[in-house]
């Protein structure tokens, strides 16, 4: 087939998202849109707070100002609140919507501990989020998917439609963010959950206040639809399989070179659609390769490090400390020479094994992403600097955090590429 054709045979199979009656997973979502990810975002929950604090106080001072402002005016005399407010970058940002309407009707915003969590910002990447429905633009159904922060589930991500950077997907077990993936990070979960306190036909799970929202009681439902059971179930008769083993084996078929290859046009332009393999034993081999990719995916933080070589200079690993491991940018030592990293001044990481850059998510490898994120970055119009030390310090409680993330990932994307090179031919 030419280079750049949409495969026919694509329309064969199965929808990834139930339409009409005929589809595997019952609802997906977006990711989290912040509309304002510099105020929104940050490694250190104690500086977003802070941050928070500050912006919240200053929202409500320009609420009571509009309030006066508009005082004795019918509503359509009202000012335009875009044109109205102080614009003052180095404390806040009005990007978004969500905003909007509690700034009409002059409700004032409390701070709150409980809207503090932690989401995957970008592959290999957690940040702090301060995941106010006010403040953000929108959530979209993600927050049915992990409705309070202890919520155990499961959600394959993949790339929205258009993208330009190749078809990829990750597993997450917390919230995403919209652009952990390009075009958009569309996720397909194990659960979704419904508040058991709202009508079920309320057109807003998230209606409630956030106080509301973290005392609610939820209901755990399959996303796997009953239909796409049947459907893997009539396909291996002889089979005894669950909604669990068909998710696994989407996500170890998602990784397929096989059948990125084949349909590299059509998830440019649609949905991935999921076919049956034709025997039972690849079936099985899938869905075992989905279960392993995802321990690889989701433990990236604790996995064993990679034995690469360390530069310490004079000094042994034991002689340093917490300031030597401080990382501003990880960077190339000659532009074509992946195989050695410069950490920072102190340290040199070498003998990295160039396959690991095999394993590409979101445009480029695994490892590139560990050394664009382990950082320090400075938001051009607000000023605020990012830190990926904070999270060393004070989430993980080790400065060597963002050194061994990289050795880590070292593992990780060895794991991968060995689990994918495995995979059986896509045999349909």
């Amino acid at each position: 087939m030419p280079i750049n054709q949409r495969d026919d045979s694509f329309d064969n199979y199965l929808n990834l998202i139930a339409e009409k009656n005929n589809g595997l997973f019952s609802v997906s979502s977006l990711g989290v849109v912040t509309g304002r990810d510099a105020w929104n975002y940050d490694y250190s929950v104690n500086k977003l707070k802070n941050r928070t604090s500050k912006a919240l106080s200053f929202f409500n001072a320009e609420i009571e100002r509009y309030k006066l402002a508009c005082s004795n005016l019918d509503p359509s005399q009202y000012p335009d609140m875009m044109e109205f407010v102080k614009k003052d970058l180095s404390i806040t940002s009005w990007g978004g919507r969500s905003w909007k309407s509690p700034f009409k009707r002059h409700i004032l915003q409390k701070f709150n501990e409980n809207q503090f969590r932690i989401n995957l910002y970008r592959p290999f990447t957690k940040q702090y989020h301060f995941n106010s429905t006010v403040f953000n633009h929108s959530f979209y159904s993600i927050r049915s998917f992990f409705p309070t922060i202890d919520t155990e589930n499961l959600t394959i991500c993949i790339t929205g439609l258009g993208g330009k950077k190749g078809f990829s997907t990750i597993i997450s077990n917390i919230i995403l963010d919209l652009n952990a993936l390009e075009a958009g990070a569309q996720c397909f979960p194990l659960y979704v959950y419904e508040d058991k306190s709202l009508d079920s036909n309320a057109d807003d799970l998230f209606s409630q206040t956030d106080a509301e929202i973290a005392e609610s009681k939820y209901t755990r439902k399959d996303s796997i639809s009953d239909i796409g059971l049947k459907h893997f179930q009539a396909a291996y008769p002889t089979e005894t399989i669950n909604k669990e083993d068909i998710f696994y084996y989407v996500y170890g078929l998602l990784h397929s070179e096989d059948y990125r290859s084949r349909y590299a046009d059509n998830l440019t332009k649609e949905l991935p659609r999921i076919p049956c393999v034709k025997k039972a034993e690849d079936f099985w081999a899938f869905s075992k390769a989905g279960r392993d990719l995802a321990y690889w995916h989701l433990n990236y933080e604790t996995v064993e490090p990679y034995k690469a070589k360390l530069d310490l200079g004079s000094k042994s690993l034991k002689q340093l400390e917490d300031k030597d491991f401080y990382v501003t940018k990880m960077k190339f030592a000659k532009k074509d020479q992946k195989d050695t990293v410069v950490y920072n001044n102190a340290i040199t990481i070498r003998e990295i094994p160039v396959e690991a850059y095999d394993y590409i998510v979101n445009g480029k490898s695994a490892l590139e992403w560990v050394m664009e994120r382990q950082g320090v970055s400075t938001h051009k119009d607000s000023g605020i600097v990012n830190d990926a030390n904070d999270w060393a310090i004070e989430t993980m409680g080790d400065a060597k955090y963002p050194l061994e993330l990289f050795l880590r990932v070292i593992t990780v994307s060895l794991e991968t590429m060995k689990i994918v090179r495995s995979l059986p031919k896509l045999d349909i």
